[in-house]
C-alpha cells in the first residue's frame, strides 16, 4: 500500500486514525514503526511522527523499553468525555440554529443513513453517519475552538465502544432521538435543539439529565 511522497505523515496519521476507531487496531495492541512503515511503504519518520500525533490525542502511548500501544480508555474517562461533549453540542445547537435555519438538508441525510444502518443493527455504519451529523452541527457552529474540541472529545470517547454499550435493540431508539434535534434545528430554534442534545446524550451515555 504505497504512499504519495507529500504529506506522507498526514496520511500515516490519518490511517491509523481509521485503524484504531474501527478497531482494527485493540486497544491495548502495539503499534510497531518499522511494521507499518513496511507495510505502508514508506520510511519509520513519517510514522513516528505520526504516533506523536496520537499520542498528543491520547490515542496511543509510548512507553520505554515497551514501545507504543493503543491506549486502554477506562470507563470513568468515557463518562468524563461524554459529561464535556454533552456541554459543548448544547452550545453548538445554539450557535448553529440560525444558520441551519431550514437548510438542514445534510443533517436529513446523514440521519437517513444512520436510521437505515440502527435498523440493520450496523454499530460500524451507524457511528461513521452519527458523527458526520453532530461534526455537521459543530461546524455550523463557526466556532474553530469549539469545533477543535469536541474533536478531540470525541474521538477519545471511542463512540463504537458505547454504541456497543447501548445495543443493537436500542439503536433504533437512539436513531430516533437524534431527529427531535433535527426538527428543532431546521426551525431554527437553538434553545430546543440544545436542550434535546443533552437529554440525548445524556440519556443514552448513561449520564444524570
Amino acid at each position: 500500500m504505497a504512499l504519495k511522497r507529500s504529506s506522507t505523515a498526514v496520511q500515516v496519521k490519518e490511517l491509523l486514525l481509521e485503524r484504531i476507531l474501527d478497531g482494527t487496531y485493540k486497544p491495548g495492541e502495539r503499534l510497531i514503526e518499522l511494521q507499518i512503515a513496511e507495510e505502508l511503504q514508506t520510511s519509520q519518520a513519517p510514522v513516528r511522527e505520526a504516533l506523536r500525533y496520537l499520542e498528543a490525542m491520547r490515542l496511543v502511548e509510548t512507553e520505554p523499553y515497551k514501545g507504543t500501544r493503543v491506549r486502554v480508555v477506562t470507563e470513568r474517562e468515557l463518562e468524563e468525555s461524554s459529561q464535556v461533549r454533552s456541554v459543548l453540542e448544547q452550545l453548538a445547537c445554539e450557535l448553529a440554529a440560525p444558520k441551519l435555519k431550514g437548510n438542514c438538508a445534510e443533517l436529513q441525510a446523514e440521519a437517513d443513513k444512520f436510521m437505515n444502518a440502527a435498523r440493520k443493527k450496523d454499530f460500524a455504519t451507524y457511528s461513521l453517519h452519527d458523527t458526520a451529523f453532530h461534526r455537521l452541527i459543530m461546524q455550523a457552529a463557526d466556532n474553530q475552538l469549539l469545533l477543535s474540541i469536541w474533536e478531540s472529545v470525541v474521538l477519545e470517547s471511542r463512540f463504537l465502544r458505547i454504541l456497543a454499550k447501548i445495543g443493537g435493540e436500542n439503536l433504533v431508539e437512539f436513531g430516533d432521538a437524534h431527529l427531535v434535534v433535527l426538527e428543532a434545528l431546521e426551525k431554527g430554534d437553538g434553545k430546543t435543539a440544545s436542550k434535546s442534545m443533552r437529554n440525548l446524550i445524556c440519556k443514552f451515555h448513561g449520564l444524570k439529565i
